[in-house]
């Protein structure tokens, strides 16, 4: 993917309390603008004792007042600078291409605060020096935006992928064969995922029962290596297999956030302020990209397995890829 450009003009408010209007920074300070990628493991309310529970990936910042930062003016530049009048600063940013993009970790029913996952923030800010680790910066004096970077799906996709497996039993001469395959190797998120299911027994045993699951594995390499799996989606079909037969048939699944609202962890797209997200889209990883950069890596499976009587199963796992589409005239 191409390296994307953020274009924004901040403004700065100033109160007017009647008797007074809040006064104007001194000719001393500086007005600089920052884009902050950031991997944030833990809420506002547990940030004690002067630490904070935030890593930065990637941080950039530019001085735009006085002028020392003149960007190349872009339609949306200009629209934003007619829009705020004559005391407006443009700036742009180029975000790397290798950068993640934006994943939050859901909140359980209890939690409050900001969400644990990877953002991207824009803050203006007054101050005397660019980077004063030292230099306390007042809050009316900041201003912040949360910005989202997401990423579409190719415009090809390939070949569904296709998993068998044939398995034995006790007291059983012959095995239980299954086969499972998709269509396609990428789906978009809400779209329905056809399962092609062939199961052969060519045991004395019946298949009482199978059931397809859809899991999600979040991998946190950033800081330390926790990788854990939720499902996603889960339903269980009742048709049986009688010894010495077959069965065959396409079935149809979508897994969607609205059925798991309440699972604290599950990774999702990034939000802005209380919009609406969905699951987290699965992460492609480019050559050449260091893993630990991209802080949450995010990808899923899908496992068919077979209850068999007498106590055994049978359980074939198939990739899936979830993104969204690219949406149209999208440059």
């Amino acid at each position: 993917m191409e390296n994307e450009t953020l274009n924004c003009s901040p403004l700065l408010d100033y109160v007017d309390h009647m008797s007074k209007v809040d006064q104007v920074g001194t000719l001393a300070l500086q007005l600089f603008v920052q884009l902050a990628c950031a991997f944030r493991y833990g809420s506002d309310d547990l940030d004690v004792m002067g630490l904070c529970f935030r890593k930065d990936i990637w941080i950039h910042q530019v001085q735009i007042y006085p002028e020392s930062h003149k960007p190349t003016l872009t339609d949306m530049h200009n629209t934003l600078m007619k829009k705020c009048g004559d005391n407006s600063y443009p700036f742009s940013f180029e975000i790397p291409n290798n950068l993640p993009c934006s994943i939050s970790l859901q909140p359980g029913p209890e939690d409050k605060g900001k969400s644990c996952g990877v953002d991207f923030e824009v803050k203006a800010y007054l101050a005397n020096d660019k980077c004063n680790p030292d230099e306390t910066i007042d809050k009316k004096d900041t201003a912040r935006l949360i910005i989202r970077k997401i990423q579409y799906a190719p415009a090809q996709v390939g070949a569904g992928p296709k998993a068998d497996i044939c398995k034995g039993f006790m007291m059983s001469d012959k095995p239980v064969h299954l086969e499972a395959s998709l269509e396609k190797d990428l789906y978009f998120h809400g779209e329905n995922i056809p399962i092609k299911i062939k199961i052969n027994n060519e045991t004395n045993k019946t298949v009482k029962k199978f059931s397809i699951t859809v899991e999600q594995t979040t991998d946190i390499v950033l800081y330390s290596a926790d990788k854990y799996s939720k499902p996603v989606f889960n339903q269980e079909f009742g048709e049986t297999v009688d010894p010495n037969s077959t069965y065959e048939s396409t079935l149809s699944i979508t897994p969607v956030l609205a059925e798991n609202k309440e699972k604290r962890g599950l990774a999702l797209d990034g939000r802005l302020k209380d919009e609406d997200t969905n699951l987290a889209s699965t992460t492609m990883l480019r050559p050449g990209v260091e893993k630990d950069v991209l802080g949450i890596l995010v990808s899923y499976k899908i496992k068919i397995n077979l209850m068999v009587a007498g106590g055994g199963d049978v359980t074939v796992e198939l990739p899936l890829q979830l993104m969204h589409p690219k949406p149209e005239g999208d440059f």
